[in-house]
């Protein structure tokens, strides 16, 4: 890639199709990355379901169509029936798949994979990676769970995202429960005062508000998720100075809340009202990036083409403690 990044090198903004940056960062450099792909909500996109099961060997040799697993088991690749889903992706798969692929390459040996999906594409997503990581790599299912916006009238609301949490070596994640903010107690009367004062560590189920409409915290990115969910997993899953990766990074939430808390941080996204959002939202942070490695464009137009978007998100202030200040690499 164009302005190769190391270790080294500062926290960094870049505006590209994340696959095609993907492949020129070096193996094992980022301690967490973080994904909140698209959610595959769009329209009448069709695509071949498939199910990875392990392939045995007879005779030393395997059967036809099978690929070696990143833990050296080989899985077979059955395709199942055409089934049709409403996204803009031809195949949402196909699309995921090889980022995910370089999701685990990009992994350090203690790090730690955050998928961020919903209930349309969560379930076909836990069987892809128990292949590409192995099921032993599987550590939590996380259920972001919130109350806003319509209800549904003939079917329980779907008020939760999933969050898949995968980790590149059991034997050797980072994980450290002790930095996470933690939490009121629900049922304060069943525990000691010391307790309630303490407060209590999250579970695997976190309530959470979505990003206020009209609160400080929104930039006017549509997809934009909450400071404290990314708080909660950059705080549990890296150490001040280590490295995060998002390439899907949208708002730049996830590289604002690294920052507040001393890591390291590559964002990825190859939106520019994306790009336009976190111009703003890191002006005032130094030492921070910025490389476009898309088509040429002019000079005055390098922070996006929606001038409405970016006036609307220099009106955004961010607070202090979440715009933060540049650390020194």
């Amino acid at each position: 890639m164009q302005n190769a990044w190391t270790p080294t090198s500062p926290s960094r903004v870049i505006h590209a199709n994340n696959l095609e940056v993907l492949p020129g960062l070096p193996d094992g450099a980022f301690t967490l990355i973080y994904l909140d792909p698209p959610f595959n909500t769009g329209r009448s996109q069709k695509r071949q379901s498939t199910t990875s099961v392990r392939s045995v060997a007879v005779d030393g040799s395997h059967a036809a169509g099978t690929i070696t697993g990143f833990k050296g088991q080989r899985y077979e690749r059955i395709k199942g029936d055409l089934l049709g889903y409403d996204d803009q992706f031809e195949d949402y798969w196909a699309f995921l798949e090889p980022r995910l692929i370089e999701a685990w390459r990009l992994l350090a040996d203690d790090g730690t994979l955050y998928l961020h999906l919903d209930y349309r594409e969560a379930h076909y997503a836990k069987v892809l990676l128990d292949a590409l990581f192995g099921r032993e790599c599987f550590l939590n299912e996380l259920i972001w769970a919130y109350d806003y916006g319509a209800k549904s009238k003939n079917k329980w609301p779907t008020k939760h995202d999933t969050i898949l949490v995968y980790v590149k070596n059991p034997a050797r994640y980072y994980f450290d429960s002790t930095t996470v903010d933690r939490e009121p107690y629900m049922a304060p009367g069943l525990v000691t005062p010391e307790k309630v004062a303490k407060g209590k560590l999250p579970t695997d189920v976190w309530w959470h508000t979505i990003v206020s409409p009209t609160g400080k915290e929104k930039t006017g990115y549509p997809t934009q998720k909450p400071v404290g969910i990314l708080r909660r997993i950059i705080q549990a899953s890296s150490r001040e100075g280590d490295w995060v990766l998002d390439f899907f990074a949208g708002s730049g939430t996830t590289g604002a809340v690294a920052n507040a808390l001393g890591r390291r941080f590559v964002l990825i996204d190859q939106n520019p009202e994306a790009l336009a959002v976190m111009r703003v939202r890191f002006e005032l942070v130094a030492g921070i990036d910025f490389s476009d490695l898309t088509e040429e464009r002019p000079e005055n137009d390098a922070v996006g083409s929606q001038p409405s978007l970016r006036k609307r998100a220099s009106q955004q202030k961010l607070p202090q403690s979440i715009a933060g200040t540049a650390r020194p690499n």
